[in-house]
């Protein structure tokens, strides 16, 4: 499965064209994987609940997954410690759930964000290129 990252649907939905948003568009919808705090960080966006409603439709569509279990939630802190120790801080709360899910279960993460860069360069996050 592919996880694909808030700041790909941003783009997606900005429609404006990057390599990651040109190979979003590729792929085929059952490879989708929609999580649940990608959706909560797009529509917290949302200013109008008609727009938060129209893209609750399109997420509900491919199914939206929870991103985070109390075992992921141990996992994930174990990987920030690990990352904190070769002097790297993540940022968001979100962006290390998220890397987290997608390293635990297998999933390749496609993104246009810089800060999962440690993720792949240290603990075998899988980015779809």
């Amino acid at each position: 499965m592919i996880v694909v990252d808030s700041s790909v649907w941003i783009d997606h939905f900005r429609d404006i064209s990057t390599p990651e948003v040109d190979r979003f568009r590729r792929l085929a919808p059952e490879t989708i994987l929609v999580g649940d705090l990608i959706v909560l960080e797009l529509l917290r966006g949302v200013d109008r609940e008609e727009e938060a409603l129209k893209l609750q439709h399109k997420f509900d569509a491919y199914g939206v997954e929870s991103m985070l279990t109390p075992h992921l939630a141990y996992v994930g802190a174990a990987y920030y410690r690990a990352l904190r120790r070769r002097g790297i801080t993540i940022r968001t709360l979100a962006d290390l759930a998220i890397a987290t899910y997608c390293i635990e279960h297998q999933h390749h993460l496609l993104h246009s964000d810089r800060d999962f860069e440690p993720f792949e360069l240290h603990l075998g996050l899988r980015v779809l290129r």
